[in-house]
């Protein structure tokens, strides 16, 4: 069997790791700086964390065509090159007009990059060990998930500093550059034609493996963003945000592991339906317990089962995305001819991007009207609704277009 940690595949998983520890750093601290710097109210924070999704959405499709018609190490290394930069002006930043401009063109360089980082790393497995090599390089990315929004919260509990934080976010994504700089790709042509036509920006055959993902990506948009203040404000919880994340990432490293032998086998239909209603239980029990504690008279009674909802959530969610998300991934690329593997990675982060950025944008809107756990009921709603398009559509509309006889 050929060699899956190879060197090269190795320091792609080391780049992917800096690049998102470099955003979850800064994810769960940005809506209390927002309103403790600027004095944001929610849904001016829903608009100015949703630019960066709704840039990194308008790059994606561009990216993928640019990953497969021009040589990608070269791609690659300007993306993360202006990823990298984008974080001084977070410090340079010092009115919200100024900080919305360049948080808004910070998603358009990470959009780019978390395309051309993916489509390296397919390009340095073995095929034998693509299937499984997919799911592993996302530890990468739980990894960063675990530790960084924990080490965010802890310097700014210790130095009351967001500024120590962009610094620290800066030299990371520093790093990563440095890595995936010694990167060796063989030299061979580019796979793709440079004709411009839809199919180039978006995979047109997976176009329901895409909408489906939007349901997921606006569950985790809601509760990435919205965590910290909902905790605070509703639960009573202020130290609380970097344990939920850890936990979430505990499931994702524990379900990319667990789930390796399945996709080694193939089933990435079976993995992505096990993952995604683990995912709706974590959702509901998430905001269904805090729910019933709050409104019963035998509250203190009740306490323990309302943090077990709210901490035992973050496990069952994390379970549930790191088996949905390399199983979506893979299918995607499953549908898409060889030439096309920069575009199914890009249609499928787009698809995830809009989820989140209407997930980000609507949370503000719902939680300023009608408060916090309205959002969140909002996302149990949605999520549903997802998984049963799954079940009743998107797993035959993949097995009809499957070019992969090994996958199923």
């Amino acid at each position: 069997m050929e060699k899956l940690w190879n060197r090269n595949y190795c320091k792609v998983m080391v780049a992917n790791f800096t690049l998102f520890f470099a955003f979850y750093v800064l994810t769960p601290l940005l809506p209390l700086y927002l309103s403790e710097h600027f004095g944001a109210t929610k849904d001016v924070i829903g608009l100015v964390l949703s630019g960066y999704t709704i840039t990194a959405l308008l790059f994606r499709p561009f990216s993928g065509y640019v990953v497969d018609a021009f040589p990608r190490k070269k791609v690659l290394m300007v993306a993360f090159g202006a990823f990298a930069i984008f974080f001084a002006g977070y410090l340079a930043a010092s009115t919200l007009l100024l900080f919305t401009i360049v948080r808004t063109l910070h998603g358009g360089p990470f959009g780019a990059l978390t395309v051309s980082n993916s489509t390296v790393a397919i390009d340095v497995l073995p095929s034998s060990r693509r299937t499984e090599g997919i799911g592993y390089y996302g530890l990468s990315n739980n990894l960063a998930m675990a530790i960084a929004p924990s080490v965010g919260i802890f310097i700014y509990q210790l130095t009351n500093s967001f500024e120590f934080i962009f610094w620290l976010a800066l030299i990371v994504a520093c790093c990563g550059w440095l890595v995936d700089s010694t990167v060796k790709l063989s030299p061979k042509a580019c796979l793709s034609c440079r004709t411009l036509s839809l199919d180039r920006f978006f995979l047109v055959r997976g176009w329901l493996l895409g909408l489906n993902m939007v349901a997921f990506g606006f569950s985790f948009g809601v509760l990435s963003n919205y965590l910290a203040i909902y905790g605070k404000e509703v639960m009573g919880i202020t130290g609380g945000t970097g344990t939920y994340f850890m936990l979430c990432s505990v499931g994702l490293i524990l379900s990319r592991l667990q789930g390796g032998k399945a996709l080694r086998k193939g089933r990435v239909t079976h993995n992505a339906g096990e993952g995604m209603v683990i995912s709706l239980i974590g959702y509901t029990l998430f905001i269904a317990l805090p729910t019933l504690g709050n409104l019963s008279p035998l509250t203190s009674y009740l306490s323990p089962l309302t943090m077990f909802g709210y901490y035992g959530s973050a496990l069952l969610i994390g379970l549930g995305n790191g088996h949905m998300w390399p199983a979506f991934q893979n299918m995607t690329i499953n549908v898409a001819h060889n030439n096309q593997r920069g575009t199914a990675n890009s249609t499928i982060l787009i698809s995830w991007d809009i989820g989140m950025g209407l997930g980000i944008l609507v949370g503000g809107v719902v939680s300023e009207l009608l408060g916090y756990s309205a959002a969140f009921w909002t996302v149990v709603l949605i999520n549903a609704s997802g998984v049963a398009c799954f079940f009743l559509a998107t797993k035959a509309f993949f097995l009809s277009r499957n070019l992969n006889e090994t996958v199923r």
